[in-house]
């Protein structure tokens, strides 16, 4: 039976910041529809842009998605491997330095034998395997998928409404309210007390879309 993380091989936290990144691709170009409108394009030649811009980084985001977890996977392949046959001392050290925080510090070295024991005596199997999986290019696929859906709810108030104001001002709020629910389930990921995300999420969107405009993005 396929089990939610089956279904979605992204964590929530990448699910949402995927989305906002395709969200902000878009606002990049219907913020500057007006101006476009002036040079004599049309809404449709703007629409077209920004849903070819989103494919486009769709396919660039899903192959550093692959890239970034072929190199993570083999990376640590490769310490566990070090670990596991480097000398007890070394080892240890070695062990303590992947650990978080203070972790590795306050580990003693009766513990950190116990781990390396555990590792030599249980090396995993899928250390000789490929370093990409199936479940990793379903992944990047819904990467692709992610950044290039987030085009169609900004710019539909502009297939929908003839008025060109109308529909920036719908297409703005749209944008906003997606910024605010992003903000808002990034908030239940931190599962913090005070509600940040949700109010700092559309801020800093509107700010990087104006950075990416103001700088002929």
């Amino acid at each position: 039976m396929s089990t939610k993380t089956d279904r979605w091989p992204l964590d929530p936290i990448n699910r949402q910041s995927e989305v906002m990144f395709g969200l902000l691709m878009t606002l990049t170009f219907t913020g500057t529809i007006s101006v476009a409108l002036g040079e004599g394009a049309t809404v449709r030649d703007i629409l077209t842009a920004a849903l070819g811009c989103n494919i486009a980084w769709g396919i660039v985001d899903a192959a550093v998605y692959l890239l970034t977890t072929a190199t993570e996977r083999a990376r640590s392949r490769a310490q566990a491997l070090a670990i596991r046959t480097a000398p007890d001392p070394e080892a240890r050290a070695q062990l303590r330095a992947l650990l978080p925080g203070q972790s590795g510090a306050v580990m003693s070295d009766a513990q950190a034998g116990t781990i390396l024991a555990w590792m030599r005596d249980n090396p995993p199997d899928r250390d000789t395997g490929p370093v990409l999986r199936h479940a990793d290019f379903r992944a990047a696929f819904q990467v692709f998928l992610l950044v290039t859906s987030a085009t169609f709810p900004p710019v539909l108030p502009f297939v929908l409404v003839e008025s060109v104001p109308l529909a920036m001002r719908l297409s703005n709020a749209v944008a906003l309210g997606m910024l605010i629910g992003i903000g808002w389930r990034l908030d239940q990921q931190m599962q913090g007390e005070r509600p940040l995300m949700r109010w700092l999420v559309p801020l800093t969107g509107a700010a990087l879309v104006a950075v990416t405009v103001a700088l002929g993005g």
